[in-house]
């Protein structure tokens, strides 16, 4: 075998992966653009967050505290658990791709499911092991294809819960059956970036899950409801050991102070959290009517956002609605990469931004 000795070469399988595209954000041409591709909150982050990130300005000479002992505090308190099985990273992406380097080698398998988040995939692939895609049932995760997936080879299950972009859910039995339907040397991985927004008695984010397994961690943020996506802030709830094994190969500065700061100050304010709460549920049912008093599905959603599924018709499919509301100002997310060539995602943004898509779509579908 030939080896090409001209130039670096990245190992075996890194060139396979497609990058991450993440939603667009300008219109050319468009005078005011509202930016509803990427989830984030219309609401901003809390004013405490925000005093506290120019407060951490006046030492941006300092190193930050290693071990966020800080934004740990805060969420342990808030969430009424331990601080030593909190992590916390720059963005849960960090977090993410640190289970599935320490976690994953090549030869193993990872689950994921037909619409789950396109970063799931590109960790595995990034640490050399095989993403294995199990179907949805109408952008609805099943455990029993999950499970029926799982082979010898699997080491670990990604779940997104509340889903990206379906916007679906599984219900707290659901996903405990799927707990004791694995391996226990497979690790489960519950993401629940969108849980603070879930109004539902059967929805558990993960903690007693977490709490009381040694294969299940659970993954949150703060770029959604706490509206801090540009600093980054992401936290892990799991047991002691894989906390331990994260924590050997992790940077030793990977949150930045500033991070640590907002982060703490803005779990802290649940009472502006409660405020983006009834925002979003207030606009989720309304876009929900609008959209489908316009012949449009929109798989029902617990989150901050919407899928809105387009007609098999000329001139009416989700390419032809993405240019039409561009054109406009109002951009959405299209969502082919997730395997719906035929959607669209809307973020629930201001109640402006609503009204203003409302409007667009009711003229694009002929009903104005």
């Amino acid at each position: 075998m030939s080896t090409d000795l001209t130039s670096p070469t990245p190992r075996p399988g890194i060139l396979d992966i497609a990058a991450y595209v993440p939603g667009k954000e300008h219109a050319p041409g468009v005078a005011k653009v509202y930016k509803l591709s990427s989830n984030e909150t219309p609401l901003g982050a809390s004013p405490k967050a925000i005093e506290a990130f120019q407060k951490a300005a006046a030492k941006l000479e300092i190193y930050p505290d290693g071990q966020a002992i800080e934004l740990r505090e805060a969420i342990a308190s808030v969430y009424g658990v331990n601080t030593a099985n909190l992590m916390c990273g720059n963005g849960s992406d960090e977090l993410l791709g640190l289970l599935c380097h320490v976690y994953l080698a090549p030869g193993d398998e990872a689950i994921i499911t037909e619409h789950g988040f396109l970063v799931y995939k590109i960790q595995i692939m990034g640490a050399g092991a095989t993403p294995v895609t199990v179907p949805e049932n109408d952008c609805q995760v099943t455990v029993d294809a999950i499970l029926a997936a799982v082979t010898p080879k699997t080491k670990m299950v990604f779940l997104a819960n509340p889903g990206n972009p379906t916007g679906t859910y599984v219900p707290v039995d659901e996903v405990r059956r799927l707990q004791a339907g694995l391996p226990k040397n497979v690790i489960l991985v519950l993401d629940a970036a969108y849980a603070e927004y879930v109004r539902r008695n059967d929805y558990e984010a993960g903690l007693e899950l977490v709490s009381s397994n040694q294969n299940v961690v659970m993954t949150r943020t703060f770029s959604k409801i706490h509206g801090l996506a540009a600093l980054r802030i992401g936290w892990m709830y799991a047991p002691l050991a894989i906390i331990d094994a994260l924590n050997r190969v992790r940077g030793p500065f990977n949150m930045n102070a500033p991070a640590i700061a907002a982060g703490a100050a803005a779990i802290r304010d649940q009472a502006f959290a409660a405020t983006a709460v009834e925002h979003n549920s207030l606009w989720l049912g309304k876009l929900t009517d609008a959209f489908s008093s316009l012949g449009l599905r929109v798989t029902p959603s617990v989150t901050n956002f919407v899928l809105i599924h387009f007609p098999d018709t000329d001139g009416k499919r989700a390419p032809e609605a993405d240019e039409f509301l561009t054109s406009r100002g109002f951009i959405l997310r299209a969502v082919r990469g997730y395997g719906l060539p035929n959607a669209l995602r809307m973020t629930i943004g201001s109640a402006e931004a609503n009204e203003g898509v409302i409007a667009a779509l009711t003229e694009f579908m002929g009903r104005a």
